[in-house]
């Protein structure tokens, strides 16, 4: 294997590497990366590049290639990973743009090479849990989903890197909300618990986009999506919190419900009967893919399945820019870099937005001027073909 971006969350797959390393599953051959990586983070017989284009000239052979690199770059180093006949592992987002994920689609689909996208929370065995209760009739006939995030971001999150909180760079589209990267997992798990995984899974999108924050892109916004089933998903998400809590998805049923703890594994149902709460183990997306190499098991991110968020990201993208929220409406904590923006009372509204599958607006906050923008979502054949 390769490794191309080997800082940020490239550590992460590093780590992931080396344990899979001893257990002799893989052979970490080259990394790339214009930051040389720390000493003694990869094996001494790894080779190091400053790009994968230099890697590829000078590496034979490669099974497979995980992409770790900022959301800009994914689209032509995954096209590179491909056109090289390796498999690719590339991480979330897949791509800044739904016309990149249609050419990074026809490309696998050309070189007949598997991708995996790094949503790491659809690895849960909690999901297959909830399709059990679902089946079942646990919480009653589903009426509605809701994905919800607080989190705190300061002011050296979005100074750590050129493109941290754009919308594009250089002319070029990286699309880095609330959403789409940090929050990017509640979006999927969401639409993956409610089935929407193509393209032609969604019926209709609609985004409401602030930011606090001095940024681009927004930092507190509700995406309220429609399946083609007529199931309502709406996502509530923050980087301007008073304190960072566990991000959840709701399952709100007509005889009960049941909460989601993707990033702890930790599934909560709640019904006449009492709650009951359970925490599940979890499948490494790189070990999925080594086994889909090695004997056809199903890909638990693959690409095409991640075409219901790239709709979701295509309609945040082409929104207008994010409305900022007032100075009146933002409190400051902390100092210098350390300082990050609180909206107060938001906690309530993301979870009122999510109870009642309303925007900002519609709930009245002083601060909400923006309406609803809807997405159209693309007819056929883009739908089909993909």
């Amino acid at each position: 294997m390769a490794l191309v971006g080997v800082h940020g969350f490239g550590t992460q797959h590093l780590l992931n590497l080396e344990r899979l390393t001893t257990a002799g599953a893989v052979e970490l051959v080259a990394a790339a990366d214009p930051t040389p990586p720390a000493p003694g983070s990869l094996p001494a017989s790894s080779m190091v590049f400053p790009g994968l284009p230099e890697l590829l000239a000078h590496t034979a052979d490669l099974d497979a290639i995980i992409v770790a690199t900022p959301i800009q770059t994914h689209a032509p180093l995954g096209l590179a990973a491909l056109a090289a006949h390796a498999d690719l592992y590339l991480e979330k987002p897949p791509v800044a743009s739904l016309a990149d994920f249609t050419r990074l689609a026809e490309a696998a689909s050309t070189s007949g090479r598997s991708v995996q996208i790094g949503f790491q929370s659809l690895g849960s065995h909690a999901l297959a849990a909830i399709g059990d209760l679902l089946a079942a009739g646990t919480i009653g006939t589903l009426q509605g989903i809701s994905a919800t995030g607080r989190w705190v971001r300061d002011k050296a999150y979005y100074k750590r890197s050129r493109w941290a909180g754009k919308r594009t760079l250089d002319g070029v589209d990286v699309v880095d909300g609330v959403a789409t990267n940090p929050l990017a997992h509640a979006v999927a798990t969401a639409l993956r618990i409610a089935g929407a995984r193509t393209t032609s899974d969604l019926a209709s999108v609609e985004t409401e986009l602030y930011r606090a924050n001095g940024i681009e892109s927004d930092d507190t916004s509700v995406i309220r999506i429609r399946t083609t089933a007529g199931l309502p998903i709406t996502c509530a998400l923050t980087l301007c919190a008073a304190t960072s809590v566990e991000p959840c998805v709701t399952l709100q049923g007509t005889a009960g419900t049941a909460v989601f703890h993707y990033t702890e594994d930790r599934l909560t149902v709640s019904t006449e009967a009492g709650t009951t709460e359970e925490t599940f183990g979890r499948d490494d997306l790189t070990e999925n893919l080594l086994a889909h190499r090695r004997n056809g098991t199903p890909l638990i991110s693959p690409l095409l399945d991640s075409g219901a968020f790239m709709l979701v990201l295509e309609a945040i993208r082409t929104a207008p820019a994010p409305a900022p929220i007032a100075a009146e409406h933002v409190r400051w904590e902390g100092e210098g870099d350390t300082a990050h923006a609180v909206v107060p009372g938001i906690e309530a509204a993301l979870e009122q937005a999510g109870r009642q599958h309303a925007t900002f607006s519609e709930l009245g906050l002083p601060w909400a001027h923006s309406a609803p923008v809807a997405f159209t979502v693309p007819a056929s054949p883009m739908n089909t073909a993909l």
